[in-house]
This record gives C-alpha cells, structure tokens and sequence, in this order.
C-alpha cells in the first residue's frame, strides 16, 4: 500500500467517528499511534541490541500487548483502556520519579496527547491497518516515515496548521551544508518544529560516526524546544527514525518563556539552525523575560535575541531564515541589528525568491549567516534566482538543493576567501549599513540589475491614450467591415 492510500485509508476510517473533528485531530490522532507503533518496534530491537534493557512501561501497556493483535481488545474495552488506563498511565511518565530517559521521552510526548475517538471498532480498524502495513523495524519501511511525515505535514498545511512548522527541505540542507557540523559540537533549534533541520544535522554527522561512544557524542549534541505538542510529538519521532533512541534533549516547551539573564554559560551552544515562526506575537507578559531594549512581542525578534545570547563566544554560529520585515524594520530590529553589527560578524545574506516557502506563505526570506565574536566588517548578499523559466516556485515545482550549488561554488569553503562579485552576489561595507540606519533592505537590492526606465507619467499617459485611439479605430473598421458582409448577405 502506497503511503498516501495508507494515510488516506486511516482518515477514512477515522472520518466515520463523531468524536474526531477535522483534519487536525485526524493527525494527531494518527501521530500519537505511529509514535507508539514506532516506539515498540524500537524496543524489540533494543531488547536485543542493549544489555539489560528494560522497557519503562509496564507490560500491558506496551502497543505489542494491547494493540498487535489483530483479534484483540475492541469497541467499548478498547476505548476503556486507552482513556483511562493507557493515557494516564503515559502522561504519569512526564513527572514520576525515577523514570528511564526512555520513559520521560514518552511521557513528554503525551503530556498534552488526547485520543479524540470514540468508537472502540473503529479505532481497532485503524491499529489494524497501521499494524499491517507498517513495520519499524524493516530499514524499508523506516525510509517510508519521511514520506509519512511529508504527507502528515502536507495534510497539516490543508488543515491549516503547517506554516510555522514546515521549512523547505533544500533550504534546511543548504544551510546545514555551509555551516557543516562537527561531531562534538552542540546544536540548537530553539523553535524546531517537526524537526528537520536537527534530523538534516544528524544525517550530515553520521558519516563521523564510527563508535558507539561517537552515537552517545551525537545523540548529546542534538537540542531542540517545541512548544505546540503535534509538531513536538512529530519531533520526536523523526529523530527516533533518525538513529536518537533517547531523544530526551527535544524539549516540549517555550524556549521565550524563560528570562534571558536565566540563560547561562553551560546553555550557549556552537551551532544554531532555526527558521524561527514571524508575523505572530507572543502571549503577553513573554516581552518582560527580556531586556527593555529588546521588548516586543514580536516573535521572530524575540528568537533573533535570545538566538545571539546563547551562541557560544568566539566560537558560536548561526544560519537563521528571517522574513523580509526583519531587514528593514525599526524599533528592537535596529537595536538587534545594530548589536549583529558590532558584536557579531553577520557575513552573508542569502536573499531568498518570493514563492520558496508557497504554499504556507507568500513572505519574501532571507537566510542571515553570523558568528560571535568579532565585528562586521563587510556584509556579502547574495540573490537567489529562479530556475531558468520559473516565475515563481510551487508543490510541483519546488526549490531543490541542487539550485544551491550556485551559492555552494561562490562561498569559498570555510574561510570564505576568494568571493567576487557577480550579478547574483554584492558587498556592502558596515559603515555604509550603520549610515542607513542598520537598513539592511536598503542595502540589499541588487545593484546589478537593470533598472527599467518607464518614463515620465505625462508621456506614459500620452502613450497610453494614442493607444486607445488606435484600438477604437481598429473596431470601428472591423464594426464596418462586419455590417459590411451582413449587408451584403441579406
């Protein structure tokens, strides 16, 4: 079965319950399942891979002895249990003391998990088919979540919940490509969402990996907070998948909530990659965990200032998607780029098409790459363009991480020697930005493009009207010409 008629066959079934209602609830609903189907199959193999292994759950409540069986508990039991046995008993695992790392895992998952059905059949229906047709455990169908998680975040965004959580795969390996992780080096996506640029940064370190001492190393490096629970419960599976048995660093959370002053040394972090949400505001009261220069409740602005806080010195850098708003905007945006300006060496700017993120929005963005410690000298932008024969990009035609090899060639590799200017690429100076009033859209057009001359309004409107007459003289004729035949017919 093809994943998009497995995921269609399980809403179908799920269609047919009065509790559930919508889309969103179909998919978590079918979130909280996988998980646990994926979790089980997870614990077959450590049983077998890791000496004395015990799993946190108590037995029965393990998907392999209430769900496996095809046969097994239905209707009313089957919902009995799952509502008043298994949930509490899973959410306990949150909070309960002396619970394995695997244990907290699942019980943060569930914290705020709720089965949405109320037809015992039915849901038996949908383990049955999940049980059948999905096996975790095979490296085949481990390949099969990504396409899974694709078709639960395309299915998000029809639901109309997707927009913050989902960055395009090629811009996630572009910019985990140029920042290029070492194993040992701790990285952050303080908003991270389904989790796709902590699981691009895991398959890039995975050629490093030769040990298992090198598996504890990576799985330690991986940080990230999430504080809505379907993309945090989406997080955690796809890094399961992605080889993080335990991932116990992916906090369920609000990484604002916490006062900036509270963030110390042993929270900084080599790298951070995140497309943080923009165009929302904070619930109130989250400004006040942040110096009064910086208060806003803007979000992204929020993230950019607790994002430049928690890079470590000297070492520390960054690869950020920000939205057009953030370059030109004033306020605690001239504050922050004033201070990206002098404290941080803010190289490279990748402006991205209009489109890059369509469907989930038409915002044009921007990719800021920055590291901590000395200040900005020059600034190099560098415009993305379409494909040849692209007006805009779309779910059949989207961007691809091949289109990037024209930034990937331009770079100059780590040290960044070498770059030039092309008609794609540009350099301006810290003192000319400082001058606009940290305008970095004023700066940032491309001075290689050719500036259309349309000339002046009075000889346009000339123009436009010496059109019209001859369009009205063009019907009058034809108006005659056709009387004419009409005429000469009757």
């Amino acid at each position: 079965m093809s994943i998009a008629t497995l995921i269609k066959t399980i809403q179908d079934i799920m269609r047919k319950d009065v509790g559930v209602d919508g889309d969103a609830q179909r998919i978590s609903q079918i979130v909280w399942l996988l998980f646990l189907k994926i979790f089980d199959d997870k614990e077959q193999e450590w049983q077998l891979t890791v000496p004395g292994y015990k799993s946190p759950l108590q037995s029965r409540f393990r998907w392999s002895n209430w769900a496996k069986d095809a046969e097994g508990i239905t209707g009313e039991e089957l919902i009995d249990f799952v509502n008043n046995d298994l949930f509490p008993a899973l959410k306990k695992l949150a909070t309960a003391a002396g619970v394995s790392p695997s244990g907290k895992v699942v019980g943060s998952v569930f914290e705020d998990a709720y089965n949405y059905m109320k037809s015992g059949t039915l849901l038996r229906q949908v383990i049955n088919t999940i049980e059948s047709d999905v096996d975790f455990n095979s490296s085949t169908d481990r390949h099969l979540f990504n396409d899974i998680y694709e078709k639960i975040l395309a299915d998000l965004q029809s639901a109309g919940n997707a927009g913050e959580y989902y960055t395009p795969r090629a811009v996630t390996q572009f910019m985990v490509d140029i920042l290029d992780p070492q194993l040992g080096e701790s990285v952050l996506d303080p908003a991270c969402g389904t989790g796709g640029f902590l699981t691009c940064t895991i398959e890039h370190l995975k050629a490093q990996v030769k040990t298992a001492a090198d598996r504890i190393t990576l799985q330690d490096s991986i940080h990230g907070v999430e504080k809505k629970p379907l993309p945090h419960m989406l997080a955690m599976t796809n890094l399961m998948l992605h080889g993080i048995d335990v991932p116990s660093n992916i906090r369920h959370d609000n990484t604002l909530s916490r006062p900036l002053k509270d963030y110390g040394p042993k929270d900084r972090v080599d790298i951070i990659l995140t497309n943080p949400p923009f165009g929302g505001m904070e619930e109130d009261g989250i400004e006040n965990n942040f110096p009064r220069k910086y208060q806003t409740r803007e979000t992204a602005d929020l993230f950019m200032a607790l994002i430049m806080h928690l890079l470590k010195h000297d070492t520390g850098r960054a690869a950020v998607v920000l939205p057009d708003g953030f370059l030109f905007g004033e306020g605690a945006k001239t504050t922050l780029k004033r201070e990206l300006l002098e404290e941080f060496n803010l190289h490279t700017i990748v402006r991205l098409p209009k489109g890059v993120f369509a469907p989930y929005t038409s915002i044009a963005t921007n990719v800021l790459f920055f590291e901590k410690g000395e200040p900005t000298k020059d600034v190099w932008f560098f415009e993305h363009p379409y494909p040849e024969g692209y007006k805009s990009y779309s779910r059949s035609k989207p961007l691809t991480i091949e289109e990037f090899d024209l930034e990937k060639a331009w770079w100059g590799g780590p040290s960044r020697k070498g770059r030039k200017t092309t008609q794609y690429a540009w350099k301006v100076s810290a003192k000319e930005i400082a001058d606009k009033n940290y305008n970095l859209d004023a700066v940032g057009k491309n001075p290689h493009l050719v500036e259309v001359e349309h000339g002046k309004p009075e000889d346009l409107m000339r123009e436009y009207q010496g059109i019209v007459t001859q369009l009205e003289t063009a019907q009058a004729a034809l108006k005659a010409e056709l009387m004419a035949c009409l005429g000469g017919k009757a």
